[in-house]
Parts: structure tokens; C-alpha cells; sequence
């Protein structure tokens, strides 16, 4: 029988490599399957993420080490279930503030992604806090009471871009609602925002920011506005 053409093989292999990158599941298992398989939950859990993720930051890679320590706490923290799978437990929060652009969204979905790839088992939510306000206006055929108690119950949450929109009594009580549930809970978090800690309580009020402060890990990401073209 004729010899496989090398380059074939070798572009089949980086084609692997690249899939899995994508997943997060780190290529150096790929080509080790003896040593180093990834369990089909693992890839089944990715792929049903992918899903669900914005195209936008399908392929999120968590690089930041301040997102990547909370990843590694929170995977510490699971506990594994009755069938012997890592499951969300109770955990400490992160609070990652930065300017516009750069990048806070696309850490926290690789955050999710990590801890996909490493296997912990897990339900989770994302949603802004302008869609937030939204969900808890009344509109026909909604119920945002459900709703809420679901993001309130929510093993893990991605509360992106807190601080957005215009504050008032609503939007305070909104935000000081879900926080206050899952700081009591201990739920892990992961909180994007561009505001300053300076102008947390001028925003979210006293009792939101003083949970916030208590329940987080707080990094800061520096650097430009990566959406902003060179010519604007």
C-alpha cells in the first residue's frame, strides 16, 4: 500500500489543531490521543457554547493572567457530582474594568471557554445590563420575574458592560436585585465594566457597590480601543 502524501497528514493535523484552538481545548493534547484524549463531554459542551456565544467571540481565547487566575479559582472550587464530573460551585466573582475596547467581552466568553475545556460542568448565562433593564420592563408575552430569577440562579453569570445606560432608581434597584442574590449565594460572577471603582457607588449606588466590593476579584485591563480603525 502506497505511503499517506506528508503534506496531507500535515495539513489534516494543523486543520485538528486549529478546531481545537478554536474550542479551547489546548492543541498539545491533539496528536497524543493515547496519553491525552478530550473526553467527549468536553467537546459536546464546547460545541453546544459555541453555539450560544456571539459569532463575534466564537474563538475568545482568555489570555489576561488576572482572568486566568479567576478561572483557575473557580475551577478549584467545583465539586464533582455524582457521576465524578466537576460542577460550578461556590466561588468569588471578578470584576474587570477597562476602557472602551479592550477587550473585557472577549476575555469573559474565553473565561467560559476555559472552563469548558477543562471540564468543569456548567450552566451559565450571559446578558448586558442594557438588555438587563430591558428584560425586567413589562412587554406582552414576558414574564420578567422568571427571568430575573433565573439570571439570579444561574450557576455562572456574564454581566457585561455594567454601568451602561442612563441611571435611575430603576436601573439602581435592577442591578442591586441580581447582585445582592448571588452575593448572598456566592454564584460566581464575571462583571464587565467601563466605569472607574471611584464611580461605583455614584452609579450603582452604596449597597450594590459595597457587594461588588466584597464579592469580586478586581482587575483592570489596559491598552487602546481595539474596534477603533487607526484612521478614525
Amino acid at each position: 500500500m502506497a505511503g499517506r502524501d506528508p503534506r496531507r497528514v500535515g495539513a489534516g493535523l494543523q486543520g485538528l489543531v486549529e478546531r481545537f484552538s478554536r474550542l479551547g481545548v489546548d492543541p498539545a493534547v491533539i496528536g497524543q490521543p493515547e496519553q491525552h484524549p478530550v473526553p467527549q463531554p468536553v467537546r459536546d459542551a464546547l460545541e453546544l457554547a459555541a453555539s450560544r456565544i456571539p459569532p463575534l467571540y466564537q474563538d475568545a481565547v482568555a489570555d489576561d493572567p488576572q482572568v486566568l487566575a479567576w478561572v483557575e479559582h473557580v475551577k478549584q472550587a467545583a465539586r464533582r457530582g455524582p457521576e465524578g464530573q466537576l460542577g460550578i460551585a461556590r466561588a468569588r466573582s471578578l470584576l474587570l474594568l477597562g476602557g472602551t475596547g479592550t477587550g473585557k467581552t472577549h476575555q469573559a466568553y474565553g473565561a467560559i471557554r476555559a472552563l469548558l475545556g477543562a471540564g468543569v460542568r456548567l450552566r451559565w448565562q450571559a446578558i448586558t445590563s442594557v438588555a438587563l433593564y430591558a428584560m425586567m420592563r413589562p412587554r406582552p408575552g414576558s414574564d420578567p420575574e422568571r427571568e430575573m430569577r433565573e439570571l439570579e440562579r444561574v450557576p455562572l453569570l456574564l454581566l457585561d458592560d455594567l454601568g451602561a445606560g442612563r441611571a435611575s432608581e430603576f436601573t439602581e434597584e435592577t442591578v442591586y436585585r441580581l447582585i445582592n442574590h448571588r452575593y448572598e449565594q456566592q454564584l460566581p460572577t464575571f462583571i464587565t465594566s467601563n466605569i472607574t471603582p471611584a464611580e461605583l457607588a455614584g452609579l450603582l449606588g452604596d449597597r450594590t457597590a459595597s457587594r461588588l466590593r466584597q464579592m469580586c476579584h478586581k482587575a483592570v485591563l489596559d491598552g487602546p480601543d481595539r474596534r477603533r480603525a487607526p484612521s478614525f
